[in-house]
């Protein structure tokens, strides 16, 4: 065997190894919110080309080889699902909602630089991170039991500063518990208080996908008073890369635009280069399911979570999840189900997330192999 067929027999064996690896671990991940239900196999032949879209998405640039206006198309149909003004929007597709979270909080900053950031304790950790990058003052407000924020303690804070600008990072979607804040609230604290200079954006990488479709819709976006919105793409929508978007009001994002002679567009992204496959797969998904079919999506998902709240109060009566939420929250197990299930936890609390492609077939071996585990006993699987 010559040294080039060796190494094509060893690498065929390395992806074979990982595909098989990839395929089990999959097929055992309940704890975390990703879609496993997509088949974008009718994008293959995109893979040939070096798809980029770089720079501002509805600018044209002189590099042509990307998805730039079925990205358009995607930010179109999320700024009309969240209610966004006419005329006034804009957005892009991310790499991931800690990108969206960090431009949504940099519009902010530009807008008021001397303003004062508040988030609650349950917030994902990424926001403290990007807080730290973007070097604004901040302050945690205590979270309920649910994990959604202290409305008191967040009136209580900003009264004490309530001569700064206020900017407010709302969860639609906490981390651990799926729990939403209400922008409607903050917008009534800010009237209360006289507050005249003020940003809320939204971090809905979870929940903020398909929260247009639950009822009562959650007040969260920008017919609510939100001023941007960031959403993961690879979680309730589905994606075989991380991916998000940012939906911003157009003129703040405005306030930052430069143009680059390079690249014939204006820089008004994180990254220049952006991945141009992203916004296809969440193109490919919107114009195959349309509203109606995400609405189902939505509905099929809750079902799930019931069940698996219904199958686990037997075995777990602490078991609990908010109101039309996808989470469902358990006493954290034992270290090897946490592993082998692969469930986000932290110190006494575990969860089970109920994304498409979670069956409930997924659902009742958890249930009996949790069973097991609490009492050396299994129970009948349907």
């Amino acid at each position: 065997m010559t040294e080039k067929q060796l190494f094509a027999s060893n690498t065929s064996l390395v992806l074979k190894d990982l595909l098989d690896e990839i395929s089990s671990k999959s097929a055992m991940t309940i704890g975390y919110p990703v879609s496993k239900d997509f088949d974008y196999s009718e994008l293959l032949p995109f893979l040939k080309y070096p798809m980029n879209n770089v720079g501002d998405p509805f600018i044209p640039s002189t590099y042509t080889v990307g998805s730039r206006e079925l990205e358009k198309e995607v930010i179109a149909f999320f700024s009309r699902l969240f209610r966004a003004e006419e005329d006034n929007w804009w957005g892009y597709v991310t790499n991931g909602g800690s990108e969206g979270n960090l431009y949504g909080l940099y519009l902010a900053r530009e807008l008021y630089p001397k303003a004062i950031v508040y988030y609650s304790e349950a917030t994902h950790y990424s926001v403290q991170k990007n807080l730290h990058l973007l070097n604004m003052p901040n302050i945690a407000i205590r979270s309920q039991a649910s994990g959604e924020i202290d409305y008191e303690d967040l009136e209580k804070t900003i009264s004490i500063n309530r001569q700064m600008p206020v900017i407010i990072l709302a969860n639609i979607g906490t981390t651990m518990t799926e729990a939403r804040d209400d922008v409607g609230k903050m917008k009534t604290i800010f009237k209360d208080l006289a507050i005249q200079h003020h940003y809320i954006h939204v971090d809905g990488a979870l929940a903020g996908s398909y929260a247009a479709f639950v009822e009562p819709r959650p007040a969260f976006d920008f017919a609510d008073g939100a001023d941007s919105i960031a959403i993961s793409g690879h979680k309730f929508f589905g994606s075989p890369i991380p991916c998000g978007i940012i939906i911003a009001k157009k003129n703040h994002r405005d306030r930052i635009a430069r143009s680059i002679d390079y690249i014939g567009s204006l820089d008004t992204t994180i990254s220049g280069s952006r991945n141009g496959l992203t916004p296809l797969f969440l193109w490919y998904t919107i114009t195959k399911l349309g509203i109606e079919g995400l609405r189902q999506r939505t509905m099929d998902c809750l079902g799930v979570a019931a069940y698996a709240e219904a199958m686990l109060r037997p075995i777990e009566p602490m078991v609990w999840r908010n109101s039309s939420a996808l989470t469902v929250n358990i006493p954290k197990p034992d270290t090897g189900l946490v592993k082998k299930w692969q469930l986000a936890s932290g110190p006494e609390w575990a969860h089970i997330i109920c994304m498409p492609g979670i069956s409930k077939g997924q659902i009742d071996a958890f249930v009996a192999d949790l069973a097991l585990h609490k009492t050396g006993c299994s129970v009948p699987v349907e």
